[in-house]
């Protein structure tokens, strides 16, 4: 297996699945690949949604620890690279250095929270 496709995924856009012209789906690999799988990662803590009209900057602060902490648990990432960037409150912009495709940077915004609609 060679390392450009060593990590390799469905690229996921706006929350559905991405398809090429043929309805096939686009795929994505390496270090954007690790990226939206730290991205999903976050997403599905729900530590996000503890975000959402949290106005005490302690407790934001302790949501923030908490995601970097997350994002240490995956093996891709070099322990103490991750970095989250939080000047603004919908928008978090997280950068950290993967062992073998260096510099990785996404963004994760409170606006992409989906929430579950109750079914009759």
């Amino acid at each position: 297996m060679s390392t450009l496709n060593k990590y390799s995924d469905l690229l996921i856009v706006d929350g559905g699945l991405s398809l090429d012209v043929g309805a096939q789906p686009n795929l994505t690999n390496t270090r954007a690949s690790i990226a939206q799988d730290v991205k999903h990662l976050l997403m599905e803590s729900g530590l996000v949604t503890k975000l959402l009209a949290q106005r005490s900057v302690t407790m934001r602060n302790d949501v923030y620890t908490e995601m970097e902490l997350l994002i240490e648990t995956d093996v891709r990432l070099v322990p103490g690279s991750i970095s989250l960037d939080t000047q603004s409150p919908s928008l978090i912009a997280i950068t950290a250095t993967t062992y073998e495709f260096g510099q990785l940077a996404v963004n994760v915004s409170n606006t992409e929270v989906r929430y579950a609609t109750p079914t009759g």
